[in-house]
This record gives C-alpha cells, sequence and structure tokens, in this order.
C-alpha cells in the first residue's frame, strides 16, 4: 500500500473546491429543495437553521437516534466546525441533517418522501432520455464498448453537480486512464457482477442497460446492485428510482424495452437483486466496510464502483499524487474491482506522469473537478474470482 501519510485526508478547508462545495453548494441545494416542495413552517424553519449552521455554525449532535452516526465518528466531530473535518464526512453529514430538516425520517406525513425526487423525475422525463433510449436501436456489433461508455459518462452533470451551478461550461470529454482491455476478460465465466452504483435518472438508466447487456450475453449469471438505502447527495439511486427506471426502459420503444423486459425478469428470478447495505450511506472510506459487505464483494467476479463520491470512497478521499497507482490503493480490496468514473473532485489516481503534465498544462484549475474528464481503472487483483 502507498504511504497515506504522504496523502493526508481532504478538509473543508484544503483547497477552493470543497470549500466551495460547503458554502456555496449546500446552501444552493437548501434552496432548491426548500422550493420543490409545499413545505410547511416546520420544515421551513429547519431548513433555515441547516442553512445558518453548514455555514456558520459547529456540527450538533442529532436528536433521539443517531443510527450508525457514533459508530461512524459523530462523536468526535461533534462541535467542530463544518470545514475542519473531513470534506467527505461533513458532506455525507450534511445531507443527513436536510433528511431531517424535511422529516424525512418522521414521524409525520412528510416521513420516507425524497426531497429530491422531483428533479430526478425530470431528469428521467427528459427529451434527452429519449434520444438515449433511441440510440440503442443502432448499437450494432459494438455494444460492449457503447454501453461500458454509456455507463461512464452518464453521470457526466448529475443533479448535485448543477444544481448549486448556474453555468458548468463543457469542454472535450477525455478519458485521462483506460482499463477497458483489462476489465472484460472478468466478465466471461458466468460469474456475479457487483455493480455499486451512483446517480439516479440518466446516470442508472445506462447502468441498468449495462447489466441487461451482461446477462443478454451470458457474460455474467447474476447482478447485484448496489443502491443506498435512503437519499443522499442529491442525485443518488435508491430502490424507488430504480423503479422508476425500470419503468421508464419498458414503457419505451424500440430495443430499450427489451432492456427493460430482461430486467424486471432478471429481478423476479432472482438474477439481478438490488441491496441498500447502511454502509452505502455512511462517511467513511470502503476500507473500512463491514464484514457482510466485503462477502459480498469477495465473492464476485467483479465489483464496480461507479461515480465520483464512490470513487473517493473506494481509494480514500486524499490528495494523492495523481500517479500513484490505483492497484496500490485499492490493493486492500477482497476481489477485482474496477471504477468507471467522470472526475468532479481532487482525489485522483493512476495516471501516467505524461497525462498529469498534460492536464495540468492545459486546465490548470479544472481537470479534476470539472466533470469533463473520466477514466476507467481497473484492478484484477491477485487471481480472478468467478
Amino acid at each position: 500500500m502507498p504511504d497515506s501519510a504522504a496523502a493526508p485526508v481532504i478538509l473543508g478547508t484544503t483547497g477552493l473546491f470543497p470549500h466551495s462545495v460547503l458554502a456555496e453548494r449546500h446552501p444552493a441545494i437548501i434552496r432548491q429543495v426548500r422550493d420543490a416542495f409545499p413545505y410547511g413552517p416546520e420544515q421551513h424553519r429547519a431548513l433555515d437553521a441547516l442553512l445558518h449552521n453548514c455555514t456558520e455554525g459547529v456540527i450538533e449532535p442529532l436528536p433521539g437516534d443517531a443510527g450508525g452516526w457514533r459508530d461512524w465518528g459523530l462523536d468526535t466531530y461533534a462541535g467542530r466546525s463544518w470545514f475542519d473535518v473531513p470534506w467527505l464526512w461533513s458532506e455525507s453529514w450534511f445531507y443527513r441533517r436536510l433528511l431531517d430538516a424535511v422529516g424525512y425520517f418522521g414521524p409525520g406525513p412528510w416521513q420516507g418522501i425524497d426531497p429530491f425526487r422531483p428533479f430526478k423525475l425530470a431528469e428521467l422525463d427528459a427529451k434527452e432520455t429519449d434520444e438515449e433510449l433511441a440510440a440503442l436501436d443502432d448499437l450494432g456489433g459494438d455494444a460492449d464498448r457503447a454501453l461500458l461508455h454509456g455507463s461512464l459518462w452518464g453521470n457526466r452533470a448529475d443533479l448535485g453537480f448543477r444544481l448549486s451551478a448556474a453555468e458548468s461550461g463543457e469542454a472535450v470529454a477525455a478519458l485521462v486512464a483506460d482499463d477497458a482491455a483489462a476489465l472484460w476478460p472478468l466478465l466471461h465465466g458466468g460469474g456475479t457482477l457487483c455493480l455499486v452504483a451512483d446517480n439516479a435518472g440518466r446516470e442508472l438508466v445506462p447502468d441498468l442497460l449495462l447489466i441487461a447487456h451482461l446477462l443478454d450475453t451470458d457474460r455474467i449469471a447474476r447482478a447485484v446492485l448496489h443502491i443506498k438505502p435512503h437519499p443522499y447527495y442529491v442525485s443518488d439511486a435508491t430502490t424507488a428510482d430504480v423503479l422508476d427506471a425500470l419503468r421508464r426502459l419498458t414503457a419505451a420503444p424500440g430495443a430499450a424495452a427489451g432492456y427493460g423486459r430482461t430486467l424486471w425478469s432478471a429481478m423476479a428470478d432472482g438474477r439481478l437483486t438490488v441491496r441498500a447495505h447502511p454502509f452505502s450511506c455512511a462517511p467513511l472510506p470502503y476500507a473500512e466496510m463491514p464484514g457482510d459487505l466485503r462477502a459480498d464483494f469477495a465473492s464476485a467476479a467483479l465489483t464496480i464502483f461507479k461515480g465520483d463520491l464512490n470513487y473517493r470512497r473506494l481509494v480514500g478521499d486524499r490528495l494523492w499524487a495523481p500517479t500513484t497507482p490505483f492497484a496500490e490503493v485499492t490493493a486492500w480490496f477482497p476481489g477485482p474491482v474496477a471504477a468507471l468514473r467522470t472526475l468532479k473532485s481532487d482525489v485522483v489516481t493512476g495516471l501516467s506522469a505524461d497525462t498529469e503534465a498534460a492536464l495540468d498544462a492545459a486546465e490548470p484549475e479544472r481537470w479534476r473537478t470539472a466533470g469533463t474528464h473520466a477514466l476507467i481503472q481497473v484492478n484484477p487483483g491477485a487471481s480472478a474470482v468467478t
């Protein structure tokens, strides 16, 4: 394993980007959520209090049952500024407190109501989704590559990324690392694929399409889709979002409906399982995951981690040197592992020195965080698990 002491944990004060998320993006999300539902005075007061607390206050204990948060560091960080604790932790804490503010955990009439659902449905119902689904009719013989890249780039502009920015700009999409050639041999023996999903909507749809394709072509016998047990990071997929995406596919014309039927029947007969483990919403790296989750990943032919947040949790939310090998920072993982990720934060590993130099020269302030670059990284482990 590389020396983590040389790669400090990212705090809310580590550079401009983490600070801007805490100071600007989170308040923007509160305002968007406030306007998305006709919340009553109680929710409005709680949202106003959160807005003040997350920018100027300190971390406060949860009222009542804190769930796993005491084990996840709440007692350690209580009383400290949101900006002075690990950024991964304070981001996750923000979403936990936002759900409290709108009454998600109840009891009451707002219990279980996803505050991000209007944004997710708007994206799922957008004309762009129709255009992407129609393109399935013309995949031809390059379905492997097309569906892998669809899953990779599906979260290029996830909702949390967009809600907080009036204009994000757009640059030429580019892969900064591409281990796709090492990924496909791991999907040949009819084993199990674990896919750790990231966002709902127009990212979850291509994730599901990739799973359907792998099932249809007998590259895998079974898939386990890991999602969130409750709303998280605006866009993150829950069970309700999986069902919405399946309905969208099965109601579409052409090839999309065929993929939808594959997934529907696969869920019914157990070839596709949805799992919402509590640790999926933990503010910790996956290296600290509990034993049952580790066993799930250990039994898979391949585990794919989707998206930026899952990448940060996979490699550790640290300022690694970009040339630190991906295989080294994931050497602890119990089986073959891959990352499909568009870059939206400072964490990155596995780049060549030439790639890093070229990116720094062309886009010194943007390439890590703008969502305009992506990577496919694979660590096949000591041996493929089937």
